[in-house]
Formats: structure tokens, sequence, C-alpha cells
């Protein structure tokens, strides 16, 4: 049996010895809410309160730190290798249970039948008894443009 799915129920059907295969567009795992939203953000927020608890909450703790600067290329290479580490951690889940990962675009092609327009270029194509559309939340424009969604 094969299921083409998001990488939750992906790995939830491999562990349960089904043959999955998982297709993300975006080229790394973890959806909107790792790569761009809340993780990236998080970590972030995360550095700017220890820079704001550096130059300013120390002092009534009688800790004076001066000449405090920020390197904004260090600080977003932080949060580049959070996002890094924990996309990483889901490509282990996915080898480690033999999920299969295809980096493109994936659309029904026939009943049953999804083609895949591959990142790196050129097409594949994955025949399902079973397939689970998972999403994800970016944003899409229905035909014709005529309701914008930002």
């Amino acid at each position: 049996m094969l299921y083409f799915i998001g990488y939750v129920a992906a790995i939830k059907g491999a562990q349960k010895g089904l043959k999955t295969v998982c297709i993300e567009k975006r080229g790394t795992l973890g959806g909107t809410c790792l790569n761009v939203g809340c993780i990236p953000s998080k970590a972030l927020l995360y550095a700017s309160h220890k820079f704001q608890e550096s130059t300013h909450d120390l002092k009534e703790l009688g800790i004076k730190v001066e000449d405090v600067k920020l390197d904004f290329k260090q600080f977003m290479k932080q949060k580049d290798q959070t996002v890094h580490g924990l996309t990483s951690g889901i490509e282990y889940l996915f080898k480690k249970n033999d999920v299969h990962y295809l980096k493109g675009w994936g659309r029904f092609s026939g009943k049953n039948e999804i083609e895949v327009d591959l990142l790196q270029g050129g097409k594949d194509k994955i025949k399902a008894k079973n397939i689970i559309i998972a999403t994800g939340s970016t944003s899409n424009f229905l035909p014709g443009n005529t309701i914008k969604v930002d």
C-alpha cells in the first residue's frame, strides 16, 4: 500500500507498516511554522530578549555591561541554525522510519496518481491506493484572483 501524506502522518503510516511518500514544495520539511513562522520568530525573540536583558535589565541586579552591540549576521545565523537543526531532525525521522521524501510540487494527474515536478528538475509519478492531502498553511488564490488572500 502506498501513501502520499504530510510528514507527521507519513511517519505514523510508516510506523504502521505502510509504504509512504511525502512531497514538500519548500525543499525543507516542517512547513510554515518551522521554516518561516513560529520557530524562526521564537529564535529571534529569544535573542532579542537576551540583548534587552544585557542592555537594560542587568543594571537592576547590579551588573554593569558596557558597549553591548548586536551582531546582526550572527543573530540571523543563530536563527538559521535553529531552523536547520529541527528540519534535519524531521529528515532523520523520515530515514529512520523509511519514509520516502520528494522535494517538489505534486498534483493529481489521474485517479490515484500524483505527478511531481521535482525541484531539481524533472518529473516523478506516484500511484497510490490512498492519498492524504496535507496542504499546510501556505496561502493560495482562487481561480481568476477574484479574492485576494494575504
